[in-house]
């Protein structure tokens, strides 16, 4: 066993490495980082889009994407996330040479009670904001018709939900953060290329046309993008940003859907237009409760005199 001494902080305590450090843990030279990307970038715009096509093919006989069912339509969207998650895998595993769990913490092994708080927490203030929506405007609620159909795709929405979140997390959160360390340890600038990063890749998204800056500014970059980022660098892990990112997508995907969405799902209930600026109201008050709460309540002890590994 290896006993490892931790940098000390001003206090002159000595604190436990978070996730970003690791990120000069193995084999971390500028190019295999660029290489890194290169390679979980093509697994996932390239051979993810040649499954998704593939998929479509099967469901309609041809490529008509129009003419795919609900559970079908959201099948394809996540048909490219094994192969972005594959990507991230063997550039850890392979070109950075480190366990994959690097990129979540600096400890021996992910803490999921942690990544389950992150999760109560979000779904909790998410409902509440749903709750709030209601009141003001009941009539923009309908109850799904087909319950049988929504029990039988549950398990499917669960799985492929928790692929596709945690394999963002992982990157945007995870190795993009630690790319963008490597250039420049800056905090502020570490967030940034995060949040913008996370943020493009979501502008295709029918929401971020209808809502415009509102749904692009306050949904996906401060919202999400800044505020998931913030406690993941704050906490030291991305445990917490991991439950709050599934809490948010299944709880869009199985409780309250909006027509016109990126992802059509029969959920429990659907809003039937989806509303920029109260998206974006919901949007803000829940991250700032979240990152008050995780800041306030969920910060993690880091004050250790050795690590061991």
């Amino acid at each position: 066993m290896k006993i490892l001494k931790t940098p000390g902080d001003v206090t002159g305590r000595t604190t436990q490495p978070t996730y970003v450090d690791e990120a000069g843990r193995g084999e971390y030279r500028w190019w295999r980082y660029l290489l890194g990307l290169v390679v979980i970038l093509v697994l996932y715009l390239v051979v993810g889009t040649a499954a998704s096509l593939a998929l479509v093919y099967a469901f309609t006989g041809g490529l008509v994407v129009s003419a795919l069912s609900p559970p079908a339509g959201f099948v394809v969207t996540m048909a490219g996330f094994p192969f972005f998650v594959a990507g991230i895998v063997l550039t850890v595993t392979r070109i950075h040479r480190r366990p994959l769990r690097t990129l979540v913490t600096a400890r021996e092994r992910i803490d999921w009670r942690r990544v389950g708080h992150g999760f109560v927490v979000w779904f909790v203030l998410w409902c509440l904001a749903q709750g709030g929506q209601f009141a003001l405007s009941p009539g923009t609620f309908s109850m799904g018709d087909d319950l049988a159909a929504l029990a039988l795709f549950v398990p499917l929405a669960l799985v492929l939900t928790a692929i596709q979140t945690t394999t963002e997390e992982l990157f945007f959160r995870g190795y993009v953060v630690q790319a963008a360390s490597r250039v420049w340890g800056n905090r502020v600038f570490v967030a940034l290329v995060s949040a913008v990063a996370f943020t493009s890749v979501h502008l295709g998204n029918p929401e971020a046309g209808t809502g415009g800056w509102l749904t692009v500014f306050f949904g996906y970059f401060l919202c999400t993008g800044v505020v998931w980022v913030v406690v993941s660098l704050i906490d030291g892990t991305t445990e917490l940003a991991i439950g709050a990112h599934f809490a948010n997508n299944i709880a869009t995907i199985l409780l309250v859907g909006t027509a016109g969405t990126a992802v059509s799902t029969p959920a429990l209930f659907t809003v039937a237009e989806f509303d920029p600026i109260m998206s974006a109201l919901s949007s803000l008050v829940i991250a700032t409760l979240f990152l008050v709460i995780c800041v306030r309540f969920l910060k993690r002890d880091t004050t250790h005199e050795v690590e061991t590994r």
